[in-house]
């Protein structure tokens, strides 16, 4: 499967930038254990910078604690994890010691479009997949603050920056600030979403998304570096650090930061070099170029497909397309035709009841050209099915 291609649309997979394949393979050929400064001061210091970049690119607070894991489910593993620790300990409960056996309970607050890894997160840190609050969502699949549920501490709300199948943008100012009033910690789902804080256009979409608590998102997506590589974000360091720390006779104590005391895992990968790699070639204009173009990419996308007279399902805010080809089993049909044809690969999704077929434009790879063949290709397939 040519993931890395420029014509590969599906799963808002991302490629791999020649630099942070690079950087990737020199990591690997280093062996540098990423747990504590004494193994690699290299690697800690890098991770160190990275994360700065990473702050200033999301334009998050550069107070936040962070770490680099493996992709958005275990960043939002160890938010939640500090999100836990954070609400319980302030009604006086210590949950990392005395569990949540007896613990107060705690509200738990997501979207009707929440996405699936997000609720399998929630079950794994505690909270139960299906004892939340779900708040309907609108046709783009944005939570509607105007039916916010009263909610009083402890309590978590989980909102979307980019949404899987539309690229929606939760209303973030009006449900922190409703869920603030309450007490309650806001952790913000933003596998890819969150990166459109690079690109000036698209910014607009996350505002008050700096106004959450946690943040998790994938740099293996619209960052494009290699598999694989997330980044949790906590704007209280220390609930993060306390969620995760370790202790042992053996472990060094130091004043600096310990990669060890903010991440699930102890020993593990450099992943942060491939980061600092990406971010160091791109910079600020770089990026936003990369963010810019792809979402262009998809409008364009869009623009052809509706001119054909096919349907549009969302609003195309950011890189991601909901086309649909007719009735669902001709769009069924119409997917596989395209799959078979090996032009480009696109992926299906049932959106509020319709099935469609979902484009997502990540790759840096992806140039106007491949656009173009795509759109031909695709528009020549449906033609034969419908």
């Amino acid at each position: 499967m040519a993931i890395t291609g420029g014509r590969y649309f599906g799963f808002v997979n991302g490629s791999s930038m020649p630099v942070a394949v690079a950087s990737n393979w020199l990591t690997t050929a280093w062996g540098q254990n990423a747990c504590l400064r004494i193994m690699s001061p290299a690697a800690a210091v890098l991770e160190d910078v990275a994360l700065q970049w990473v702050l200033q690119i999301l334009r998050l607070p550069p107070t936040c604690g962070g770490a680099f894991v493996t992709g958005t489910s275990m960043a939002s593993f160890a938010s939640l994890a500090a999100a836990r620790h954070a609400v319980l300990e302030a009604v006086g409960w210590d949950v990392e010691n005395d569990g949540l056996f007896g613990a107060p309970p705690i509200t738990v607050v997501v979207g009707a479009e929440a996405h699936s890894t997000l609720i399998r997160v929630l079950g794994q840190v505690g909270f139960g997949r299906t004892r939340v609050l779900t708040v309907p969502a609108d046709r783009q699949g944005r939570m509607r603050a105007d039916v916010f549920p009263k909610i009083k501490s402890p309590a978590i709300v989980c909102i979307q920056a980019g949404n899987v199948n539309t690229g929606a943008f939760d209303p973030a100012t009006r449900i922190c600030a409703l869920a603030h009033d309450a007490g309650a910690w806001v952790h913000v789902d933003g596998a890819f979403g969150l990166w459109a804080a690079a690109a000036p256009r698209r910014a607009h979409h996350l505002q008050g998304h700096d106004l959450a608590d946690s943040w998790a998102t994938d740099a293996h997506k619209w960052l494009n570096v290699p598999y694989d590589c997330g980044v949790a974000v906590v704007r209280d360091g220390e609930a993060l650090r306390a969620a995760m720390s370790v202790s042992a006779a053996y472990l060094p104590t130091s004043e600096e930061r310990e990669p060890l005391q903010y991440t699930p895992e102890a020993g593990r990968r450099a992943r942060a070099i491939d980061v600092w790699a990406a971010l160091k070639t791109l910079g600020r204009t770089g990026m936003a170029d990369l963010v810019e173009r792809t979402c262009q990419h998809a409008t364009r996308m869009a623009e052809a497909l509706a001119a054909a007279g096919h349907e549009i399902l969302n609003e195309v805010v950011i890189n991601q397309v909901l086309v649909a080809f007719g009735d669902d089993e001709t769009t069924r049909r119409v997917i596989a035709g395209i799959q078979a044809d090996g032009t480009c690969w696109c992926g299906g999704t049932v959106w509020q009841g319709r099935t469609a077929m979902r484009i997502s434009v990540s790759s840096y790879a992806t140039t106007a050209e491949d656009v173009e063949r795509s759109v031909d290709a695709i528009l020549r397939v449906a033609a034969s099915q419908i």
